[in-house]
C-alpha cells in the first residue's frame, strides 16, 4: 500500500504503447484490401496459438486510439513488448505477434473517391 505522496505506477504490464512507425506496403493498396487483410488476419489469429480473449483484445486495441488501447491491453494482462504492439505476451507467456498492416495505414494507401 503506498503513501499518499507516492507516484502511482501508471504501466503495469509492459511499455507505454506508441503510435506505430510510418511503413509502406509493397504496392500500393486501397483501404478495401487494406480492410480484407485485416479481416482475413483476425479470422486466422487465434490459429497461431494463445487465447482467444487475448486475441479479441488485441483486436480491440488495435482499432482503438491509443489511450483507450493502453487500457485495453492493461485491463487484460497484456505485456506490451514492442510499444507499437508488433510483438506482445500474455500473463502465460504466449507470444502474440501483430502485423503493422492491423495496427495502421501504410504510406501508400490510395483513398478512393
Amino acid at each position: 500500500m503506498g503513501c499518499a505522496g507516492s507516484t502511482p505506477k501508471t504501466d503495469d504490464n509492459g511499455k507505454k504503447l506508441k503510435k506505430p512507425k510510418p511503413w509502406k506496403h509493397t504496392q500500393a493498396i486501397t483501404l478495401a484490401q487494406l480492410r480484407q487483410m485485416r479481416d482475413e488476419f483476425w479470422d486466422t489469429a487465434p490459429h497461431y496459438g494463445g487465447q482467444k480473449e487475448i486475441w479479441d483484445a488485441l483486436r480491440a486495441a488495435a482499432d482503438s486510439d491509443l489511450a483507450l488501447a493502453q487500457t485495453i491491453v492493461d485491463s487484460a494482462g497484456i505485456i506490451v513488448s514492442n510499444s507499437d504492439m508488433t510483438l506482445c505476451y500474455d500473463e502465460r507467456g504466449a507470444k502474440y505477434e501483430l502485423p503493422k498492416y492491423v495496427l495502421s495505414e501504410p504510406t501508400n494507401l490510395i483513398r478512393e473517391g
